[in-house]
């Protein structure tokens, strides 16, 4: 029997399956669904040793329960360390859902629900994968599943465990499906995932609010000085001027130019989807590159003064902004949190007082897309979808990726089956069912061509 045919004969009963572990309400954001976090975990423990693993369990952290369980063929063999997380994001607004969040429906060739793609949809695929890969005979490695209930709120707990775990958790690499592709008839794998710095800038002035009649042009407003620190930080070429901040990018590679170029781009749709007239970014760069393999500095809030209805003529004691800098591989948060911090220090005037505060970081991902395993996940996908995937740099973050390589020691392959459609995190999140089960078969082939 193919893969195909084994994964057609059980259509059914792997929908139901993904089904009944949707109908848990399982919000790791609101604590009123505590108890729904343990019944998840349960459910996945019982369902891992239903389709094949020979231990499983729900192991207790300081937050949510981990589910582990293991297959161990040979203790010689290879292990893939698969990982999901069954947390999924709230619903709200209720009233913009065409059907109940927890109640799946299959409607116009798509699963609708909460969980239907992020992440008990990909989560599934790669249960499904691994037991159709399992009856046919094609699984010769050992394999282990971690399932985390946290990733939607910081997976805060899943640290400390994988530093109490490291033993339990010994693997080769990590297969995770948790990512996208750029479309359904253009497959891709993500090869990496930025990096994020994130600080907050307080201003101070004047000991309190003042006329800016009797102190302006005399006194340093600073609104004024918040903006001219901010507007030196990048220069007119786009390129960060922090001292030392680009020491420790990794250039692209001509082959992951060349993948870039491969994919769909056009400027003018680019632009009138998010309604602006132009991109605009670091120089000697390409929209696509600019935004997943390049860093990059933001102000993601500004505020200080007077801003309600009508005028007020104040010259303000305290101005804030919260930036932040996307990061790629190789750099690291705590170093760039610092680099800014000095470099912003000299360029305080003394006329005022400034303090920068570093919030919370995350490193850079990036898999070398020469890796065996990964390019093992690539043949799959080529299998399941007829065509060479394309390795893109995602310009978004997934901490605890990082996370895995700083304290496990292991590379994570993002064999992602998501589509930017699916609206994870909004209401309306769907999964085409023509991808879920493409996502299946290239999880089975995975393990059918991995040696």
């Amino acid at each position: 029997m193919t893969t195909k045919e084994y994964i057609k004969q059980n259509e059914e009963r792997f929908l139901n399956d993904l089904f009944e572990l949707i109908r848990i309400p399982s919000i790791s954001a609101k604590q009123e669904h505590k108890a729904d976090m343990q019944r998840t975990a349960e459910h996945w423990r019982d369902h891992l040793l239903k389709i094949g693993a020979t231990k499983a369990e729900v192991m207790p952290t300081i937050g949510n329960p981990v589910v582990y369980a293991e297959r161990i063929i040979d203790p010689q063999a290879k292990t893939v360390l698969v990982y999901g997380h069954y947390d999924v994001m709230p619903v709200e607004p209720l009233e913009l859902w065409k059907s109940e969040p927890f109640e799946p429906e299959i409607r116009d060739g798509h699963i609708w629900a909460r969980g239907a793609d992020d992440d008990k949809g990909q989560s599934m695929i790669q249960a499904k994968g691994f037991e159709t890969a399992l009856a046919l005979g094609y699984v010769n490695c050992n394999v282990k599943f971690i399932l985390e209930g946290e990733e939607e709120i910081g997976s805060g707990s899943l640290y400390p465990f994988l530093e109490q775990n490291k033993e339990l958790l010994k693997a080769d690499f990590i297969l995770v499906s948790d990512t996208s592709m750029l479309a359904a008839d253009i497959p891709s794998m993500t090869s990496g995932l930025r990096g994020l710095a994130y600080w907050e800038i307080e201003v101070t002035g004047p000991n309190r609010d003042l006329h800016s009649g009797i102190y302006g042009g005399a006194v340093g407003n600073p609104i004024n000085e918040l903006c001219n620190i901010i507007s030196k930080i990048i220069d007119e070429n786009g390129h960060i001027t922090i001292p030392g901040f680009y020491d420790d990018v990794v250039p692209l590679s001509e082959e992951e130019r060349r993948m870039i170029a491969q994919v769909p781009y056009n400027e003018k749709e680019y632009c009138d989807a998010i309604g602006v007239d132009a991109v605009t970014g670091e120089k000697g760069y390409v929209t696509l590159e600019r935004n997943s393999c390049r860093p990059c500095f933001d102000v993601c809030g500004i505020w200080g003064g007077y801003t309600g209805e009508g005028a007020k003529t104040v010259l303000p004691s305290k101005a804030f902004a919260k930036v932040s800098c996307r990061l790629v591989a190789n750099q690291d948060h705590e170093k760039v949190a610092k680099q800014l911090v000095d470099y912003i220090a000299t360029l305080a005037p003394k006329h005022v007082k400034v303090e920068v505060r570093p919030h919370h970081g995350g490193q850079a991902y990036l898999c070398p897309i020469d890796m065996p395993a990964y390019r093992t996940a690539s043949d799959a996908i080529e299998i399941a979808f007829g065509k060479r995937p394309l390795a893109v740099r995602s310009g978004g973050s997934i901490p605890i990726i990082a996370g895995f390589e700083r304290i496990l020691g292991l590379k994570s392959i993002l064999m992602g089956f998501g589509l930017g459609s699916n609206a994870i995190h909004s209401p309306n999140e769907n999964m085409p069912l023509d991808m879920w089960y493409k996502g299946i078969e290239a999880v089975a082939e995975f393990y059918r061509l991995f040696k």
